[in-house]
């Protein structure tokens, strides 16, 4: 027999109910569907658009990784630029901490893949299976023709829409007609194939299955955002005072319709409708508190907001609000707090890499040159008792045109150059070369010596000379 009082079993993972949002309009949720405008319009349009080029494809951003180079319009990034994505990932994350500590999770809310994706499949369900009340209907339905046409043609769809969206996200690689063309006939490399079908599994499974899950369960950010918050930061929140009264939230039932009814009695103005529980993506109860679970997409304040229009009563319920604020005896409008230790350091620490980031790219020359000495030997003493050091120059083309350069050195005296019969190199558009060259100084001016420099000139009168300095070693 079972023992009494023994604890029950329980699981890791628990059944979840299925998360069914309905829709709602308001000023949050318009913006929400101009970032997905605008953000699939650049994502799905931007491999198509044209760009002229002398050394590669007319594409506008393409990511070459056969040249091993990336187009950005007219900016073309090399392996040696490296430096560019440390800092592109610095201030990312510093763009994300500044935000997070001003307005909360408004990267989530509004900008992240899996909430775009997501909401994206949820209006694809919406547009074939109906609103709310009818996809409720439609779960509990014996399985039948319509609820096969239905389910199965919205989520056919979703598969599709995943399936454009890996084969965009592999355009962006190769240039996009001639790689479309080449996938569906059957002509592609095995990697894209490798590549479209991982994707499209990966981006309907996370958008159109899990969904929330991936919020709460894989995002890591939504664990460790409460110890970016602050009492001042603003995030979606209810107004418990205003919303529960003192006797706590209720029906609109006659004698407790008009706000002065219920307040007299002691009433809050949430009228315990649940709106807001159904707009949630992530399925949660704003009044509950501040939840790792909230995403801040701001949906649950239209849907209140709606609701206190219908029955007369102020705006605001649920709004955007910082903990100091709601917690005051008499809440002010809300207001972003900027004027903070935490908040100034992220925006500092931005606008510094932002700056070093765009002065970099801004000064960049159009030929990368780098000088490696030969170590073994470190040098050679010669029959005349002068002294030889040997040295690798490595030149790189960052242009999109071939281009002819001619080395020398500045500090020693031009004779000591030695490159053989070779008077200038060539360097095709995008490429590298190395060369071998062997600096002789006599004896006096080998002991007298220990730096020079290396100047590479190109044949384009545009691209500026490169200085490198070099060491010279000799028996001292």
């Amino acid at each position: 027999m079972p023992q009494t009082g023994a604890a029950k079993p329980s699981s890791l993972l628990h059944k979840q109910i299925p998360i069914v949002t309905r829709s709602v309009k308001g000023k949050f949720r318009n913006f929400k569907t101009a970032v997905m405008v605008v953000a699939y319009s650049i994502y799905f349009l931007l491999p198509w658009m044209p760009w002229q080029r002398n050394s590669a494809a007319d594409q506008a951003v393409m990511f070459d990784l056969e040249s091993r180079r990336f187009f950005i319009f007219d900016l073309i990034v090399y392996p040696q630029d490296i430096f560019w994505l440390a800092m592109l990932l610095f201030i990312a994350a510093a763009l994300l901490f500044f935000t997070t500590g001003l307005i909360g999770r408004a990267w989530c809310g509004y900008f992240c893949f899996q909430t775009l994706w997501s909401d994206l499949f949820i209006f694809i369900e919406r547009m074939i299976q109906g609103e709310r009340p009818a996809r409720l209907r439609l779960m509990k339905q014996p399985l039948g023709a319509e609820k096969i046409l239905k389910i199965g043609g919205s989520h056919a769809l979703m598969i599709l829409v995943s399936l454009w969206t890996a084969v965009t996200f592999a355009a962006y690689f190769s240039y996009a007609p001639d790689f479309v063309i080449a996938l569906f006939t059957g002509h592609a490399v095995e990697a894209a194939y490798i590549t479209v079908g991982v994707l499209t599994l990966t981006t309907y499974f996370a958008a159109g299955v899990i969904r929330e899950h991936v919020c709460t369960l894989a995002c890591p950010y939504a664990r460790f955002q409460g110890v970016m918050y602050e009492a001042d930061t603003l995030a979606v929140s209810y107004d418990s005072k205003r919303g529960e009264g003192l006797k706590g939230r209720t029906l609109p039932i006659i004698g407790l319709k008009t706000r002065d009814e219920r307040q007299e009695k002691g009433h809050g103005d949430c009228i315990d409708c649940g709106f807001c529980v159904q707009v949630c993506p992530t399925g949660i109860d704003i009044r509950d508190g501040l939840q790792y679970q909230c995403i801040s997409c701001g949906l649950c304040i239209d849907a209140c907001n709606n609701i206190m229009d219908s029955v007369g009563y102020p705006r605001g319920l649920i709004r955007y609000d910082s903990e100091k604020n709601l917690s005051s005896d008499q809440p002010k409008p809300a207001r972003l707090e900027w004027k903070r230790v935490k908040v100034i350091g992220y925006a500092t620490a931005l606008l510094i890499a932002a700056g070093i980031l765009l002065y970099n790219i801004g000064t960049r020359n159009d030929t990368d040159v780098s000088v490696q000495q030969v170590r073994q030997p470190l040098f050679i003493m010669l029959s005349d008792g002068s002294y030889r050091n040997r040295y690798q120059v490595h030149i790189v083309n960052k242009t999109e045109l071939d281009a002819r350069y001619q080395l020398s050195v500045r500090g020693i005296p031009a004779s000591s150059l030695d490159l053989g019969s070779l008077k200038e190199v060539r360097v095709r558009a995008g490429k590298s070369l190395i060369m071998n060259a062997k600096v002789d100084l006599e004896r006096t001016i080998a002991q007298q010596t220990e730096k020079f420099e290396f100047v590479v000139t190109s044949s384009n009168p545009d691209t500026a000379p490169v200085v490198v300095p070099a060491n010279f070693n000799s028996q001292r």
